[in-house]
């Protein structure tokens, strides 16, 4: 039996995606001051119960129905407009394949009317047969033969629509504000590239030639049919109504479970990335159960959703060939009367039967296609709803580049580094301040200490530096020119930051160093390594610099990791470096030769410190210590000694760091 409450399970839909919830909901449990529950570095609200970073999945409605999908539709096949001449031409062969199966088939009736015959000799007969068949040989031939080209067509125009597709949604999330990926699990996003994307692409590549096709076909045939006979024509369309009541009332219950299927789906995928990257922190808490339970209600969900989207997709087929039979039955029985009493000719019924046939298979194939539909505007409503998301705030068309001295570039302002915060207040929710009234002038090549507990601000102000987030009121400052005035990409190029949490990318241990900038040389890259004391392991590694890095580094020590992250940022030649918990991750004796390290690489550049160890801080030229958002002592180590408040608590034991 189940462990898991039943308040457990609405949060696990919660934040996993299955439903939606309003901003009260996740931002009920945050601290006065700060955001609840962050941590060293953390950007903003962590929900409780979790070991990721969840939040509300949106785009689908409560309804499991597409707000607009008129309007989806309409933005997928702007996609495939790029190819209108490849379209018309698949169009123009699904034209020629229908028309050659309905006159493939209207070939047989003179056929059938010879051989019956009386008239006619048995050379005859047999000349009209072969020359009946070797003219239905010709028109199925050329069908067939447009049937190739028109999948082959339109698999290659879907693909380059799905390639446009993924690289703006791709494109878009690099765009999306940190706000957003700290609110959306990982693999919800994932999934708007894999399982969403899938379904598109089905939808694009097959359904919409077999709607074009099925259309043809039954206009077609409907006309077939009155050319045989009128009255088997409209015994045959009376029987339309019940097809089209039982399609309609099996596609409309299946919509809404097709949508809810893509919903759970991107729901378990979530879960599944957030454990598997989670996993040492599962181990060490001893949660492997509760993941296992948490991970099967998710999947029981999915299963639920799943057995009820593929039941009704399932049941579309069969019903409707059931259902089709009727159509072709009545019919049939309708004209053996006609030849009986009508002089109804054999060749026309045995046509007009093959047509009854034909009619009833586009209206079920129509009825089919629509699950596929369904499942689609889901996933490009999902795809959509990201590529809608509102981006960064954009540069103003004024906005200026800046470059250091020693990384001169033609037309961009060349800075010092002088950084300063004027009165900058901030929240990470609206109307619940983190930081307030914070006013710091850090100076060219200075040295500057954040210190405080977690959650008082520290790593706010330096994500405020980049821009990661917009201030709500004040100014900040680079060497006098406001940062919003300067664009993103230069400013964040002029930033060096060596973050707690590492990532390494898959590649070389060169290629991850010089991440930090893209033009160094082999030569700096090493240089860069022995600053930071990375040098010495980097050569015991089996190919050195040239040894391939396992998923985020995973073959190395954290140390190690860190150590690489140093190299990273010492490669730059940003003026400013920042430095969160650079050293909380290696041993205190790597810690003192890193320290030497970084006061090579702080020389020349201002640097901003954020660090728990009061020794790393002490000879910094200007210590901010921080409480609740709010600067309540700043100054030299000795001069905040002498002062004797929270500084000089936290540095003789008085009180500790929380």
């Amino acid at each position: 039996m189940s462990r898991i409450s039943q308040e457990r399970k609405e949060s696990l839909l919660r934040r996993y995606g299955s439903k939606t919830i309003d901003s009260n909901a996740v931002t009920g449990g945050m601290k006065k001051g700060g955001p609840g529950g962050t941590k060293p570095g953390g950007p903003g609200p962590r929900r409780s119960g979790g070991f990721g970073r969840p939040g509300p999945m949106r785009g689908i409605s409560s309804f499991g129905k597409p707000r607009n999908a008129s309007a989806i539709i309409n933005r997928l096949l702007s996609y495939i407009g790029r190819d209108r001449v490849k379209i018309l031409f698949v169009f123009a062969c699904v034209l020629v394949s229908s028309l050659a199966g309905l006159g493939g088939t209207y070939v047989l009736r003179p056929v059938i009317n010879n051989l019956v015959s009386a008239g006619f000799t048995a050379e005859e007969k047999i000349r009209s047969l072969v020359t009946g068949l070797l003219v239905m040989a010709g028109i199925y031939l050329v069908g067939v033969t447009c049937t190739y080209l028109q999948q082959r067509i339109m698999i290659r125009v879907s693909q380059n629509a799905l390639v446009k597709i993924r690289e703006e949604l791709f494109s878009k999330v690099q765009k999306l504000p940190l706000k957003y990926h700290d609110a959306h699990p990982h693999g919800d996003i994932m999934s708007r590239f894999t399982n969403d994307l899938d379904s598109v692409g089905e939808m694009l590549s097959h359904t919409m030639v077999h709607i074009f096709s099925g259309i043809l076909a039954l206009i077609g045939t409907v006309v077939m049919m009155f050319v045989t006979n009128w009255i088997l024509a409209l015994v045959t369309i009376a029987t339309t109504p019940l097809l089209v009541y039982a399609g309609s009332a099996i596609g409309k219950r299946s919509r809404k479970y097709f949508l809810g299927q893509q919903q759970a789906l991107g729901a378990v995928n979530g879960y599944i990335e957030e454990a598997i990257t989670g996993q040492k922190v599962i181990k060490v808490f001893c949660h492997e159960e509760t993941a296992v339970e948490e991970f099967a209600f998710l999947s029981d969900e999915l299963r639920e959703k799943q057995i009820k989207a593929q039941f009704f997709g399932g049941i579309m087929g069969p019903v409707m060939g059931k259902l089709s039979q009727i159509s072709y039955a009545i019919p049939a029985t309708v004209g053996g009367i006609l030849c009986l009493t009508a002089n109804f000719d054999l060749g026309g019924l045995t046509v007009f039967t093959d047509y009854s046939r034909q009619f009833s298979r586009p209206v079920s194939e129509l009825s089919m296609q629509m699950n596929v539909i369904f499942a689609a505007l889901a996933g490009a409503e999902r795809v959509f709803e990201v590529m809608d998301e509102k981006p960064e705030t954009k540069d103003p068309k004024d906005a200026i580049r800046i470059c250091s001295e020693a990384n001169r570039s033609k037309g961009a302002k060349v800075v010092k580094g002088e950084v300063a915060l004027k009165n900058v207040t901030f929240g990470y929710v609206p109307g619940q301040v983190v930081l307030k009234n914070i006013n710091v002038i850090a100076k060219p090549g200075q040295k500057n200490a954040f210190v405080g507990s977690t959650g008082a601000g520290k790593t706010t102000i330096t994500n405020l530096i980049n821009r990661f987030y917009e201030i709500e009121e004040g100014e900040i400052l680079i060497d006098g020119i406001n940062i919003k005035k300067i664009r993103k990409d230069s400013l964040r190029n002029n930033i060096a930051m060596v973050l707690q949490d590492t990532h390494l990318f898959s590649g070389t241990v060169r290629e991850n160093i010089r991440y930090g900038r893209l033009d160094a040389t082999d030569e700096e890259v090493v240089a860069a390594a022995k600053t930071a004391y990375a040098h010495f392991f980097i050569e015991r590694l089996p190919d050195g610099y040239d040894t391939v890095l396992d998923s985020d580094g995973s073959n190395l020590s954290q140390g190690e990791r860190q150590l690489l992250n140093i190299a990273r940022a010492a490669i730059s030649k940003a003026p400013i470096l920042i430095l969160d918990e650079a050293t909380s991750s290696v041993d205190t004796r790597t810690e003192k030769y890193i320290q030497q390290g970084m006061d090579q690489i702080m020389k020349n550049r201002t640097t901003f410190v954020i660090a728990h160890r009061l020794s790393t801080v002490r000879d910094a030229d200007l210590i901010i210590v921080l409480e609740h958002g709010e600067i309540i002592e700043q100054g030299t180590h000795e001069e905040l000694l002498a002062l004797g408040g929270r500084y000089y608590q936290l540095y003789t034991g008085a009180i500790e760091l929380d």
